[in-house]
């Protein structure tokens, strides 16, 4: 559990009431079930009360909660957000909320500790990298850039048995730091490539494979521990119940950023399954009218993926919780601007989201 927020400096409380989780949540742009379970996680509740006891988020409550979000978009882990957000003293929350840019005017003493304090998170500050800033479990980060080298020689010199090994998932493995850390930076440099192959050879097929055969048995591996211990199978109804919906962009030719973030939620526990195959609107729209999900998800690694999908689910189910991946902003006019639609930037600040609905 988090520490307890600090107390505060002084500053006389307003005298509003607060606002109710639902307003709360229209501002910060995310589902109340998420408000929910920083409350009961984190502590990062409400702590003003109107005359009949209820339970209102004072301006304070709301610029820690902005914190929050920021960190978490940025890809720091929700227990690292929530430390932050919670020990940032009062007089340095429009600081940590406004994030590296508030420079100006924020010189003295106080808003050096709070910029230092937040740097000091991983993937915090401005020396973060994002999501990829931290190494894969026990490497150092020249190791995995030796890694991530190798896959790509393997790949652009034909040799399946050579990627496969490399990009292994151990049965300790973290789906989602093998992809950030590993297999993005290798796909997105051979994307860059320019080959000349004979027929038959395409270096980003023999990385897809040897991904995509990585996380596939992982997950089988992983399911069948599950069982082995007592749990129920993947596709009991108990574990239906709050299945995740991913879809990724209709012109991208292999979704491997869906295939990791589905291998990223079930190592969590959680219910997955990634659409394949043609998916128009309307069909997009009847498969969540059959599914019932409790999230949708459109993940890729394109800059301009085509955001119909989306648009066309929102329509037809206002409240569902739909998360959109897009790292750069070349799209972001595009998506719904609604409190149940959620643009995040980078795939572990996306996995942790969604989490946060379907745990």
């Amino acid at each position: 559990m988090t520490p307890s927020r600090p107390a505060s400096s002084g500053r006389p409380s307003t005298p509003s009431p607060g606002l109710a989780v639902a307003a709360v949540a229209r501002r910060l742009g995310v589902a109340p079930a998420t408000l929910r379970t920083w409350d009961r996680r984190y502590g990062l509740g409400p702590s003003g009360r109107t005359a009949g006891s209820h339970r209102r988020y004072t301006p304070e409550d709301v610029a820690r909660l902005l914190v929050m979000r920021r960190l978490t978009v940025e890809g720091v882990a929700p227990v690292d957000a929530a430390r932050a957000a919670l020990e940032t003293e009062v007089d340095d929350l429009d600081i940590a909320v406004r994030g590296p840019g508030a420079r100006a005017g924020a010189e003295g003493d106080n808003g050096g500790a709070a910029r230092g304090h937040l740097r000091a998170l991983p993937g915090g500050g401005e020396g973060a990298r994002g999501a990829g800033a931290t190494s894969l479990p026990g490497a150092a980060p020249s190791t995995v850039s030796a890694r991530v080298a190798a896959v790509i020689d393997a790949a652009l010199a034909y040799d399946q048995a050579a990627c496969d090994a490399l990009l292994r998932i151990g049965a300790q493995g973290d789906p989602a730091a093998w992809w950030t850390q590993l297999v993005e930076p290798a796909w997105l440099r051979i994307a860059q490539r320019t080959v000349l192959g004979t027929p038959g050879e395409a270096p980003e097929l023999v990385l897809a494979t040897a991904a995509l055969r990585a996380l596939r048995e992982f997950t089988q591996a992983f399911e069948q521990a599950l069982v082995a211990a007592g749990n129920p199978p993947a596709n009991h109804p108990s574990r239906m119940r709050k299945i995740v919906l991913i879809f990724a962009a209709p012109d991208e030719v292999v979704p491997l950023a869906a295939h990791a973030l589905a291998a990223a939620l079930v190592a969590q526990g959680a219910t997955a399954r990634i659409v394949t195959g043609p998916a128009s609107t309307h069909r997009a729209v009847e498969l969540v009218t059959m599914v019932r999900p409790a999230a949708l998800v459109l993940a890729t690694t394109l800059a301009r993926p085509d955001l119909g999908v989306v648009h066309s689910v929102h329509d037809a189910f206002a409240s569902l919780p739909i998360f959109v991946g897009l790292r750069r902003d070349d799209s972001v006019s595009e998506v719904p601007l609604a409190a149940t639609v959620q643009r995040v930037r980078s795939f572990t600040g996306l996995l942790h989201e969604v989490l946060a609905v379907v745990a």
